[in-house]
């Protein structure tokens, strides 16, 4: 499994590479050159609560919020036509795009804003290129390796955390005289459907260093998703990595046992942007920002799943049970990106054995300048 899993990422960072190779030109030059600093000014609504300290990795923290339908549209003075790429539609966490564009957000900034469904694996070289504009996804082992190669991709905005009663993460079938608090984890098998390059290797491995194992002292099976709950419950593995609402199907079976999940208050995905938003058109890229941050502080801000009118139009919008999507805690959607994210993803990814050489510096990979621009905060 890592040979496949580092061949992976190597294939990726090297399409990347061959893709953008091809495709410079002066106008890619010109593009890449240092830009002047962007003014900013304060923003109606968005007050001290608009932005927290990139440092403050408190589980509690709570994330930054602007008051409901701001910050207000500022319209582009001509149309942009912009292409998000997004891995799936029907995911709760891509739930503030699908809302942005069902409520006309994105429109109210003159954007014609098109979702398109992409794995990460092809969408990236797009991105690069210039050929899609923005990712809806996360700075897995493959991003960070294309960044090394030399391509202007940021992370550019968080997406959720996880609420503190979700037990999305790494579940265990316990053995004898096992608990909780103490089950060893070295040598056992555990399935998953996310691959090592994935940036979910993070919140794993820190799980699994608890119980005196590690991404480098247990065997992967890399499963579909629906068989990774059927391989834990029948013996086939020995843990797994459940998502939502799979987890809710081994909750509070004695059996079992929830050992960690993503960090609290730690996004580790988002919006990734290209040279597009990043240099030719950064207008436009506070612009999509801004009506992602307002979509979130307009329907986001709380327990959305309380309203019932609203989770049944979010259910539709997502295409899925609405009675599925009740039974997990709403999530935490933060656009903000906390320090050292990035360096702990890769500490994960070289762990996993699927990312060689230095890391790659956190102003190289990350860019928070656009959405702090959006929300007023110099």
């Amino acid at each position: 499994m890592r040979t496949r899993t580092t061949a992976l990422s190597l294939l990726v960072a090297g399409s990347l590479l061959a893709a953008v190779g091809c495709a410079k030109s002066d106008d890619d030059r010109e593009a890449a050159a240092p830009t002047e600093p962007r003014t900013v000014t304060s923003v109606p609504g968005c007050g001290k609560g608009s932005w927290t300290d990139p440092a403050d990795l408190s589980p509690d923290r709570k994330p930054a919020r602007c008051a409901p339908d701001t910050p207000a549209p500022e319209p582009l003075a001509d149309e942009r036509s912009l292409t998000i790429a997004t891995g799936t539609l029907s995911a709760e966490y891509v739930a503030p795009l699908q809302m942005a564009v069902e409520k006309g957000e994105f429109a109210k900034e003159n954007l014609n804003v098109d979702l398109k469904v992409l794995p990460t694996p092809d969408a990236l070289p797009l991105l690069a290129k210039g050929d899609v504009d923005a990712q809806w996804a996360a700075p897995e082992a493959a991003v960070m390796n294309g960044i090394t190669s030399g391509f202007d991709i940021k992370w550019t905005a968080g997406n959720f955390s996880p609420d503190p009663r979700s037990k999305s993460g790494l579940w265990v079938r316990l053995k004898k005289d096992e608990t909780a608090a103490r089950v060893p984890m070295a040598g056992r098998k555990l399935g998953t459907m996310i691959g090592k390059g994935s940036v979910i290797a993070y919140p794993m491995n820190k799980a699994l260093k608890k119980h005196g194992g590690g991404l480098d002292e247990i065997q992967f099976q890399q499963l579909g998703s629906a068989d990774v709950l059927t391989a834990l419950q029948n013996g086939g593995t020995d843990s797994a990595w459940l998502l939502d609402p799979v987890w809710r199907k081994v909750d509070g079976d004695k059996r079992y046992a929830f050992l960690g999940g993503q960090p609290q208050a730690e996004p580790l995905g988002g919006l990734l942007f290209g040279p597009n938003l990043l240099k030719k058109d950064p207008d436009a890229g506070v612009a999509l920002l801004r009506a992602y941050i307002r979509t979130v502080n307009t329907y986001f801000a709380g327990d959305y799943k309380a309203d019932k009118a609203f989770a049944t139009k979010l259910a539709k919008l997502l295409d899925t049970d609405e009675d599925v999507l009740l039974s997990t805690p709403p999530l935490r959607m933060d656009w903000e990106i906390r320090k050292g994210t990035t360096d702990r993803l890769q500490d994960a990814y070289r762990a996993a054995g699927v990312s060689k050489g230095d890391k790659v510096p956190e102003k190289k990979a990350v860019d928070r300048t656009l959405y702090e621009e959006a929300v007023g905060h110099k």
